[in-house]
């Protein structure tokens, strides 16, 4: 009887694989749910990640959420072609748009953000001089030699 491999861990999800991540939610055209996409993602960047710790990621779940009702709301209507070539530039168009209308709702999401952000210190007493303090540096506690 052969010894079975332990199970290895998948890398931890950065800002790079977030990145990747909606790129695959961009050009998804076809069913989705999140064993898909949890298969898709495996099957691109060799990690296998379960679906809590995918939804635990803001910018996956809105694009998640917004790529599916896009589909839900006939976006999964995808134009062929006969020319190969025409058809990889449609399906290009295709993820661009999709990866345009993404990038517009987190952009309309970190407005409101910002204008919540700008309510809530008017309302403590915070001024425009306060809130534009650089950032004190970082004291990494490096020793000299």
């Amino acid at each position: 009887m052969a010894k079975q491999q332990p199970k290895r861990r998948s890398k931890n999800i950065g800002d790079d694989e977030i990145k990747k991540i909606v790129e695959i939610l961009d050009g998804w055209f076809d069913k989705l749910s999140w064993e898909l996409l949890i298969d898709a993602i495996e099957l691109r960047m060799l990690n296998r990640y379960t679906r809590q710790a995918l939804y635990k990621h803001e910018r996956i779940r809105h694009a998640f959420e917004l790529k599916k009702r896009e589909l839900t709301n006939g976006g999964a209507d995808k134009k062929r072609v006969a020319s190969p070539q025409l058809q990889i530039a449609l399906d290009r168009i295709d993820r661009l748009e999709a990866e345009n209308r993404r990038l517009e709702s987190e952009n309309n999401m970190l407005l409101e953000q910002y204008a919540r952000w700008a309510y809530n210190a008017h309302a403590r007493g915070l001024d425009h001089e306060f809130l534009n303090r650089p950032l004190p540096s970082v004291n990494r506690g490096q020793t000299k030699r």
